[in-house]
């Protein structure tokens, strides 16, 4: 949860190489770098972007604090009195521009671009890394169970499973951009306005000498707010009828009670014969919430089998991302400053999925006018015309180039957004329930292709052909070099 005293949330050698430029004097020349991913998580058609609120508030109180400065006086490289003044009186002066939180992402386009001398900039590369990745995760893998469930309530149940407190509380918020409803995490409830939900735990019902007295007394307490858990002992012989039971003496009082939890064995059963169970009651109102490691691949297979269940539970699977528990987000130089002019600079690998893209880009969405729908993703410089209706546009496949086709009629969406520029934030954040809309929005821009979870269709990246050709050419440059 901590957005001050983040100065040191970063990797040693970010700080040596920042001490390598200022021995060396390089250290305020301008620099630009790109972050984004390679491949999609979970096989997904689509990731959803997230983190960008941590990140504006760690930039925005980005300081060495007294204490930093002492320790890194302690380091064995030893560095030098007067780059640790200066350290001092470091503030971020540079620029950055950013996806918005809640917008559908894909492979190989810049999600955040940071403008700025090239200490601010590779400082900042770490911590930015960290909150996008994690976030961004999250936010994808809650997606998915999102698609799964349909209208079904979803609640975040994840906390005492995430990997500590901050993965928790911004793993909740990251669940609620993507469309869950609520979280279990008073402390994301407080910080976020994230509504929050709870019920019991089985430890409740064995404080009591009987379960009917336990769910009684839970009832007494809080009649607008009963959810009693029922699979402590046996769900279909104790929990459901002392539930029933319960829920009766409620309708008595003039209440009605919420709902029952199932937290273990088959789900799909258990909800079906419990919901048959409540119907004979006349309790049609009462609603079945499920938990029990669920994931969009559980949820799906309930489905399947019928069960009847109208509110889930998700956990572990979600805040860890179990089934892939890291984005793989990476932080690229793409431009620097050689005799004060801007520079493109590129990363050869012997793998080429890894070779960069060089220079500054913007990312535009291209939309059909006709169908309303999202046609490609374009990359492009910002000397470059921007995509506009009327200009006759080329998409190719940049690693099957022969995989081309021209658009028209179209609305080009710039995705880059300014957050910071010479060091202010000039970006208005949007609340938590206006970026929930900006992603159902950003949803609804997509075919059911591209967005379903098994085998999606893959989703047009594109680049312009001057990108393409700068590329090759200096792909072609380095080559010749080793000649």
């Amino acid at each position: 949860m901590q957005t001050m005293g983040l100065a040191l949330h970063t990797d040693k050698y970010q700080i040596n190489m920042m001490y390598a430029h200022w021995v060396n004097g390089s250290h305020r020349q301008k620099a630009v770098f790109e972050a984004y991913f390679r491949k999609l998580p979970f096989g997904n058609g689509y990731a959803v972007f997230a983190g960008l609120e941590r990140i504006v508030h760690y930039i925005a109180n980005l300081r060495f604090t007294d204490e930093d400065i002492k320790y890194l006086s302690e380091q064995e490289e030893n560095y030098d009195s007067a780059f640790l003044e200066e350290l001092k009186q470091f503030r971020f002066c540079g620029t950055l521009y950013s996806m918005k939180e809640g917008a559908l992402v894909f492979p190989n386009e810049p999600l955040v671009r940071v403008e700025g001398t090239i200490m601010e900039a590779q400082l900042v590369e770490t911590a930015l890394l960290n909150f996008m990745n994690f976030q961004t995760l999250i936010a994808t893998k809650a997606s998915r169970i999102k698609q799964v469930a349909g209208d079904d309530i979803l609640l975040e149940f994840g906390t005492r499973r995430a990997q500590e407190a901050d993965a928790a509380v911004w793993g909740a918020r990251a669940a609620y951009v993507a469309g869950f409803h609520a979280t279990s995490n008073m402390l994301a409830g407080e910080k976020f306005g994230i509504p929050t939900k709870g019920t019991h735990a089985h430890s409740w019902v064995q404080t009591f000498e009987s379960e009917q007295a336990a769910f009684d007394v839970y009832a007494k307490v809080m009649p607008d707010q009963v959810t009693l858990l029922v699979d402590t002992y046996d769900t279909l012989k104790s929990g459901v009828p002392h539930a029933i039971e319960t829920c009766k003496k409620l309708e008595a009082m003039g209440k009605k009670m919420n709902a029952i939890r199932l937290d273990s064995g088959d789900l799909a059963y258990l909800s079906i014969k419990a919901r048959e169970m409540l119907d004979q009651a006349g309790l049609n109102y009462v609603k079945i919430v499920a938990s029990n490691d669920l994931d969009e691949n559980t949820i799906f297979n309930l489905k399947a089998q019928g069960a009847r269940i109208d509110t889930w539970g998700v956990g572990t699977q979600l805040i860890t991302a179990a089934d892939q528990p890291a984005l793989g987000g990476v932080y690229k130089l793409v431009e620097r400053e050689i005799k004060g002019e801007m520079v493109p600079t590129i990363k050869i690998s012997g793998n080429p999925e890894k070779v960069s893209t060089p220079g500054k880009k913007n990312v535009y969405r291209i939309v059909d006018r006709v169908s309303g729908k999202a046609t490609a993703d374009y990359i492009a410089f910002p000397g470059e015309e921007k995509p506009h209706d009327g200009l006759r546009l080329k998409l190719f496949n940049p690693q099957h180039p022969y995989l081309q086709k021209y658009v028209k009629n179209y609305d080009a969406i710039e995705l880059l957004t300014p957050v910071f520029e010479n060091g202010l934030l000039v970006y208005k954040l949007p609340s938590l329930d206006e970026i929930r809309e900006y992603h159902q929005e950003q949803m609804d821009l997509f075919w059911p292709e591209y967005l379903r979870k098994l085998n999606p269709e893959i989703y047009r990246i594109n680049i312009s052909e001057k990108v393409w050709d700068l590329k090759q050419k200096m792909v072609a440059e380095y080559m010749q070099q080793d000649e």
